[in-house]
């Protein structure tokens, strides 16, 4: 069976991938279950696009299987666009989801509703020994809350409540955020290019 190595060590975001990768022919590993010693990423790019294919080309170099490499953030209209691209390590360069959520609250205090719109961007890159097959982009527009509500999911998920909709992410099922998120909308995109690799 082919294998596909999403470019991460976050047990959260590997899961929600492998959701989202569903029925595709293939078996998905991500970098902890490589064993392995690879580079560090420095995530300098300017745009989600930029750090994305970074970690594909990187990784690419390293590993012989195909490379699905994602990177992306949460554009709030009030703060210029921030975190933007450092979406997490808004607080600081370690910072947990809490600290990060806590940081975007403080900064917002004083913005009312009608001003607390935000974009949660994702965008997929796809490399394979070195060279960049393609890339795809997805959106989902929403407002940014006024306190953390709900469980599930991670990073700004507790925040975010996408438009059309009176819950956060948190709040929903990861079936039903996987239907409308910004990266599931990526990642559907990036489908027909792994299928053409395969």
């Amino acid at each position: 069976m082919r294998k596909l190595v999403i470019a991460t060590k976050n047990e959260k975001k590997k899961k929600e991938l492998i959701k989202l990768l569903k029925g595709l022919n293939i078996k998905i590993l991500n970098l902890s279950d490589l064993k392995m010693h690879l580079p560090h990423v420095v995530e300098d790019g300017r745009t989600f696009r930029q750090n994305a294919v970074k970690k594909a080309l990187t990784f690419s170099r390293y590993i012989k299987e195909l490379i699905l490499a994602d990177d992306s953030g949460l554009v709030v209209e009030a703060l210029d666009g921030k975190p933007g691209v450092r979406s997490s390590r808004f607080a600081h360069t370690k910072a947990k989801d809490e600290e990060n959520n806590a940081k975007l609250l403080k900064l917002m205090k004083d913005v009312p509703l009608k001003k607390r719109g935000a974009t949660f961007v994702s965008v997929v890159a796809i490399a394979k020994e070195g060279n960049l097959i393609g890339t795809r982009r997805g959106e989902c527009k929403g407002t940014i809350g006024f306190e953390p509500e709900g469980k599930n999911g991670f990073g700004y998920d507790p925040l975010f409540i996408p438009k059309g909709k009176s819950r956060t992410f948190a709040q929903f099922s990861s079936s039903f955020k996987n239907r409308i998120s910004h990266r599931a909308k990526a990642v559907k995109k990036a489908k027909s290019i792994i299928k053409k690799c395969l």
